[in-house]
């Protein structure tokens, strides 16, 4: 299988930085998958799962939001936040839920609509790494 390279960064560090086989990646129009020779398209993400598949592996990483770049050059993302599922603090994200949903009412409007599919994303991601079978 073709490989391509790909970046994975965010403000704290460069997460990731190899050739792939894969990256699936949370859009915000809908979820989709990166390999050689995809057409160009920048992109949106969403907070949610990345895998990254390389050699038969796949590697999970959590995202809270970015862009994705695809260019003749390969992936690029450029994540607000990057976090493999092995790094996460489950108690800390779980607080940050909880904050979330007690601040509900401080938001109207369309600001309100934003803020609760933000707050949906966070729970999806908390039922995708306490769940197995959500996993793949």
């Amino acid at each position: 299988m073709p490989t391509f390279h790909f970046d994975l960064v965010s403000p704290e560090k460069l997460a990731f930085s190899g050739e792939v086989d894969q990256v699936d990646i949370p859009g915000v129009e809908g979820d989709f998958g990166v390999m050689a020779g995809h057409a160009p398209v920048v992109a949106t993400i969403r907070p949610g799962i990345m895998t990254v598949t390389s050699g038969g592996t796949k590697q999970r990483i959590i995202v809270l939001g970015g862009l994705a770049e695809v260019s003749e050059k390969g992936l690029t993302v450029l994540a607000n936040v990057a976090t493999s599922i092995a790094e996460l603090d489950k108690t800390a994200f779980a607080a940050e839920i909880i904050e979330m949903e007690a601040k509900l009412a401080e938001h109207e409007g369309t600001a309100l609509d934003r803020y609760i599919e933000q707050l949906d994303h966070y729970k999806t991601i908390q039922h995708q790494i306490t769940h197995s079978t959500a996993m793949h």
